[in-house]
């Protein structure tokens, strides 16, 4: 048959060649199935991209080529036709019975998408040789049947393959990919290597730590020749690539467009990285998958939730003004109980402190309180929780009421001077002298209930111009008359994810808050809340300090878990520090077992700043020290940032001039300050002689009775203890 066809043939075709063909064989790979009959298998190699690596690389490739020309046949044109999956199983199924591959998902589709391009490039060679002359152009004779590749390919399937490829469309496809692929712009020199491989070379020569490099850094090393030399063109683009990589954020990079088809100026394909090769996905590499739109059913869900929340608190607002609306009607049922008189404080008119909690616990004015019965507020009654109060003297010029004048249209504090306005009652201080007289009565009052408690004797009151701790009274007030009093009684506060990065929900118990009122050493369970606090007051609605200072669990990383659990804890801290791609400070109270210090953490800079407030060193924690260093390197290599080799292990670490205590109790209460302080000047950079706003050798005693009136009033507001 095959001589019949040659003498057929005309004088314009080629010569024959068939004696010139190299004297290889067909590629079976009879060395796998010799060896799979002896149940010797081997081990295959996945860097960080999920691509395939390793010496048996490139055995497992020609192996699926092997199968591909096996057992798809040359007319299929779709690698996605359904008809092929049996096919592609029977492929699957070979492979892994001669190498060691997970059968999973993510490995079954590399697989067969590199049996996919396989077969693209079984096709195009069977064209290229059987169907083209030496100029690649398609032959007008009827070519011959590669007798060669019989055990491949039928008769029938070639006279198929052969009028698919004659076919006009196809060829006007054909001659615009060549013409495309005849002279690229920036040519690939490194033949069968392929990203991959190439990678892992650059990593084992240059024994780097890290797992994988940039795809700028691949797409430059892949168009160096045998020479080394790097053409100019080539080297701008890199270059031009390191620039844009310091001025874009990962999540730019993966939203948008990489900075090599920035730099490249071209589109990127959808599921391709450029530079990576095969195997590569925008998931794989940044570790988290594409935003998506939400679908029609995602947003009808959010609508009906935030419809139910309007609801809710449309609801809220009903009863509010109802229980206003009955509080304002109650009448006066004895001496001691009435609309506007409150016990706490001393009856009649009272010079007095305002305060307000929001944005920050701050004084803003001064004037005289009026506790009087039946008072009413510009001919109407008080709002409940609130006294009738004149203005004096303002102290901050900016400060709003906490509830503006509708009869003067009166918004402002200083625009409130000389008339009345309602004010909350946990934000009025009587003046100290005053005052003094009513903390005895109080004393007097709940002195039956506390025994066996902290007593306050009336020698220890306050005297003029002293500190007076209303919600520490207060507080304790609450917990002698609540459940709390008994011994085992707990409360648990929800934190939310952005806290921590985690949600969860912290438990307090009797001990923590006798802990507070004695002033004794402090639990994690303090230390949270306190956090809890300076998120809902500071962070919660500021959307550059929630974005610029973060928190990390005690909970998660203490002493005890670094010993036992180091490789739990490291993932926490990585994961924590991936949560943004900004400069952010990461505030760790950390307990090593019996003293609390805090650590400021820029993962970014890869800069640590050390308070400690017994004047100890970082040295002193070894164990700590380990894992903050590691965390970052692991976070460095995760964002794939370039370190330069002299300062790979040189993560900064800077021990700060922070005020220091003065017995063996007081870490906990320095750390919760040194939190609030750092947020409250909205600095990521903490100077090494601490902030000159806050610079002192020591705190008072009255510096940290303000964090447990914090504390104090935080448990009140948000009703824990009832």
């Amino acid at each position: 048959m095959a001589s019949d066809q040659e003498n057929s043939q005309d004088a314009n075709a080629p010569d024959d060649t068939s004696e010139k063909e190299t004297t290889r064989g067909i590629t079976i790979m009879k060395s796998i199935i010799r060896d799979r009959d002896k149940a010797v298998t081997y081990n295959v190699n996945w860097n960080a991209d999920n691509q395939l690596i390793g010496s048996n690389a490139a055995k497992l490739a020609s192996y699926i080529g092997t199968l591909v020309r096996m057992h798809i046949p040359i007319t299929a044109t779709r690698w996605s036709n359904k008809e092929l999956g049996s096919a592609k199983d029977k492929i699957w199924t070979e492979i892994l019975r001669s190498f060691n591959i997970e059968d999973t998902t993510i490995r079954k589709k590399y697989i067969l998408q590199l049996a996919g391009k396989r077969h693209r490039g079984w096709r195009t060679f069977l064209t290229n040789k059987y169907l083209k002359d030496k100029e690649k152009n398609f032959v007008e004779y009827d070519p011959e049947y590669p007798v060669k590749y019989a055990i491949f390919i039928t008769e029938e399937e070639w006279v198929a393959f052969v009028a698919q490829r004659r076919d006009e469309n196809f060829k006007k496809v054909s001659a615009t990919n060549r013409e495309r692929a005849s002279n690229p712009t920036y040519a690939y020199k490194k033949g069968r290597l392929g990203y991959a491989r190439l990678e892992e070379k650059i990593l084992d020569e240059t024994k780097s730590d890290a797992t994988s490099l940039p795809p700028h850094v691949l797409w430059k090393e892949a168009r160096v020749g045998k020479d080394g030399t790097v053409r100019d063109d080539v080297q701008h683009i890199y270059d031009e690539c390191e620039t844009l990589s310091q001025s874009i954020s990962t999540a730019e990079d993966q939203e948008n467009r990489s900075v090599l088809s920035r730099a490249l100026n071209v589109p990127e394909y959808p599921g391709r990285v450029r530079g990576k090769g095969h195997g590569c996905t925008p998931t794989s590499l940044y570790k988290n998958p594409r935003r998506r739109n939400p679908s029609n059913q995602e947003v009808m869900e959010t609508l009906q939730a935030l419809q139910a929340q309007v609801l809710q608190l449309q609801k809220d607002n009903e009863r509010y003004r109802c229980m206003e609306k009955c509080s304002s009607q109650l009448k006066e049922t004895s001496e001691k109980a009435s609309i506007n008189c409150q016990n706490k404080f001393p009856e009649g008119i009272s010079s007095c402190q305002l305060y307000l909690s929001s944005p920050t616990y701050r004084l803003v004015g001064k004037g005289k309180v009026h506790n009087t019965s039946g008072d009413l507020l510009h001919h109407r009654p008080l709002p409940d929780g609130h006294l009738k109060v004149s203005v004096d003297v303002v102290l901050d010029k900016d400060a709003l009421l906490p509830i503006p004048d509708i009869v003067s249209e009166t918004t402002f504090l200083r625009d409130a001077i000389g008339s009345f306005v309602a004010w909350p009652l946990d934000l009025i201080f009587i003046d100290d002298e005053v005052f003094a007289q009513g903390s005895q009565q109080l004393s007097q009052k709940i002195g039956s209930r506390q025994k066996n408690k902290r007593d306050l004797p009336v020698t220890s009151l306050p005297k003029k111009g002293a500190f007076v701790p209303r919600y520490q009274i207060s507080l304790e007030t609450l917990v002698d008359s609540s459940d709390m009093a008994t011994a085992g009684a707990i409360r648990l506060l929800d934190m939310e994810e952005d806290i921590f990065g985690y949600s969860c929900t912290e438990t307090i118990g009797k001990e923590d808050l006798e802990h507070i009122f004695r002033h004794q050493e402090l639990g994690v369970g303090v230390i949270h809340t306190y956090i809890r606090f300076l998120y809902d007051n500071f962070m919660r609605g500021n959307d550059q300090l929630s974005n610029r200072f973060r928190f990390v669990s005690s909970s998660l990383v203490n002493k005890a878990l670094i010993c036992r659990e180091p490789d739990s804890c490291r993932e926490y801290l990585v994961k924590r520090f991936m949560a943004s791609s900004t400069n952010n400070l990461y505030l760790w109270p950390y307990n090593s077992g019996c003293h609390w210090l805090l650590l400021a953490i820029d993962p970014l800079k890869e800069v640590v700043y050390f308070l400690n407030s017994i004047d100890g060193e970082w040295t002193n924690y070894p164990d700590m020290k380990q894992l903050v260093d590691t965390s970052i390197k692991v976070f460095r290599s995760q964002r794939q940032a370039r370190v330069p080799r002299t300062k790979s292990s040189n993560i900064t670490w800077i021990k700060v001039q922070c005020p220091l205590q003065r017995n063996g109790i007081d870490c906990g209460y320095f750390v919760m300050r040194f939190m609030r302080e750092i947020i409250n000047m909205n600095q990521i950079e903490i100077p090494i002689t601490y902030f000159d706003e806050y610079k002192c050798a020591h705190y008072t005693r009255l510096q940290l009775e303000q964090i447990k009136e914090e504390l104090c009033q935080y448990f009140i507001e948000k009703r824990l203890i009832i």
